[in-house]
């Protein structure tokens, strides 16, 4: 019997037909929809370094590799160094992902460096209660910028005749510094001016920013045009620049941020290895313990394991200080304190040679890391703790050694030969002599009596040559023990 179909079967069958290819068209446009909305968050805090900058150029690869739509610059700085700053910025200009760096939370900043990433970034924005500003270039070597000359007093200026023109330039501020600071800071000001143009910014306040180093709020930066917006949160932001228009070296775009997908990028092992490291307290304290290490394995060669630490440990406080700024002048009057404590454990000075290392090693980790520039600069009250620290464990380690070195051999013949015995039996000539818990034959030229004590001359084949222990004979002994 054949079998029959159900009435309206062929109906629902067309129908349910319909509804699959229609969810199969939605499912495979949504596919680059989702693509395009992932958002990858970038957290730039503290001081900006080299690791620091690794982090967000790696972060921005990964945004190209990963299709992201936009990639959102957190920021919280106060500045830093001049070259991992540049690079930040030649791969934000270079990125062909949108880059939105956002000064948050309430309260942060973007001060110095911050503020040239701030000014390249596709799209500047701020929370409430920040700001951003003090762009001053800071050398390397220490201190600041060198103040403008003052301008001449009216009674000084030179009398003009009725017929010369007046000076068009009189009113310049005079250019501060030498010819190498005027070259840097006219660089600043070049490099600063030119990213506030290519997104269309306030340059002139730019400018401002580094030859007066003048400061903003979020609400005053965007009156004067410096930022694009002020947002709450991030939330506020991404619905904020919802169909801005920015401008990357491929061409303009249009930002979509409905529906987006915020991912964190967290820094690498790596990153937060160099983080750690690149810090002056940490750069200071692996210095020393490396050359602990060396100088316990120097003065007990064999030992393996202070060496291996202390070389380990010199060789990351040398990458640490290739990487941060510093001051050798410093760095020379901390070796010189180190030098110092030393030699107080070698030839006693009443304290002299100690006290002047501590004092030699403070004032040389303030001035190693004092280079003015954010970020990177040391507490005095670390310094001045790690220095008694140091000087008290050295001191410790030191007269240690040289008691060692001067109690001379604890075994063998040289342990024997001055040590102190005692008289087994009243002998005058030859008998038996109680020392280092063995029983020896001894020889004396003088009589000896039982359990008095008597010292080793020197030793022939198992026989001791002793005699009566003399006062000097005990007080050498107690000195070397």
């Amino acid at each position: 019997m054949a079998m029959t179909r159900p009435r309206g079967w062929s109906a629902a069958l067309r129908r349910s037909s319909l509804v699959l290819a229609a969810l199969s068209s939605l499912f495979f446009a949504a596919g680059p929809v989702a693509a395009a909305g992932l958002v990858l968050q970038l957290d730039l805090e503290g001081a900006l370094g080299v690791a620091t900058a690794e982090y967000i150029i790696d972060g921005l690869d990964q945004a190209r590799e990963r299709d992201a739509s936009l990639v959102i610059i957190r920021m919280d700085t106060p500045g830093g160094l001049v070259e991992p700053m540049r690079d930040i910025i030649q791969a934000i200009l270079a990125s062909p992902v949108p880059v939105v760096t956002y000064v948050y939370p309430n309260g942060a900043r973007a001060d110095s460096a911050g503020t040239y990433i701030l000014l390249a970034s596709h799209v500047a924005a701020m929370a409430p209660t920040t700001h951003l500003g003090a762009a001053s270039p800071v050398a390397l070597g220490g201190g600041s910028p060198p103040p403008e000359e003052p301008a001449p007093r009216r009674g000084d200026e030179p009398e003009r005749g009725e017929d010369e023109a007046p000076d068009d330039h009189a009113d310049e501020a005079p250019q501060p510094g030498t010819a190498m600071e005027r070259k840097i800071m006219n660089d600043a000001v070049a490099y600063i001016r030119g990213l506030a143009e290519r997104h269309g910014r306030n340059a002139d306040w730019a400018e401002r920013a580094v030859r007066d180093a003048a400061t903003l709020t979020a609400e005053a930066a965007l009156a004067e045009n410096v930022i694009d917006l002020i947002a709450a949160d991030r939330d506020e932001l991404l619905r904020a620049i919802h169909g801005r228009e920015v401008r990357l070296d491929t061409g303009h775009t249009t930002l979509d941020t409905e529906n987006v997908v915020v991912e964190q990028v967290e820094p690498s092992w790596r990153i937060k290895f160099l983080s750690t490291i690149a810090s002056p307290e940490i750069a200071l304290l692996l210095g020393v313990i490396g050359l602990y290490g060396l100088l316990l394995e120097a003065y007990n060669p064999g030992a393996i394991v202070p060496g291996v630490v202390g070389v380990i440990c010199l060789l990351l406080a040398g990458y640490a200080l290739q990487i941060i700024p510093v001051n050798f002048a410093g760095l020379g009057l901390i070796l010189v304190g180190l030098a110092l404590i030393v030699a107080e454990a070698f030839v006693p000075s009443f304290g002299a040679l100690g006290l002047g290392g501590l004092a030699a090693f403070i004032f040389g980790a303030i001035m190693m890391f004092d280079t003015g520039v954010p970020g990177f600069g040391i507490s005095v009250t670390f310094v001045v703790v790690f220095a008694v620290a140091v000087g008290l464990s050295m001191l410790l380690v030191m007269s240690y050694v040289v008691k060692l070195h001067r109690r001379g051999a604890v075994s063998g013949v040289g342990s024997i030969v001055g040590g102190i015995g005692t008289a087994m039996e009243d002998f005058a000539g030859e008998g038996r002599v109680w020392l280092e818990g063995e029983a020896w034959r001894a020889v004396s030229d003088v009589p000896v009596q039982k359990n008095e004590e008597v010292v080793v001359r020197r030793l022939e084949g198992l026989t001791l040559h002793v005699e009566p222990v003399r006062r000097e004979d005990r007080t050498e002994t107690q000195f070397q023990t």
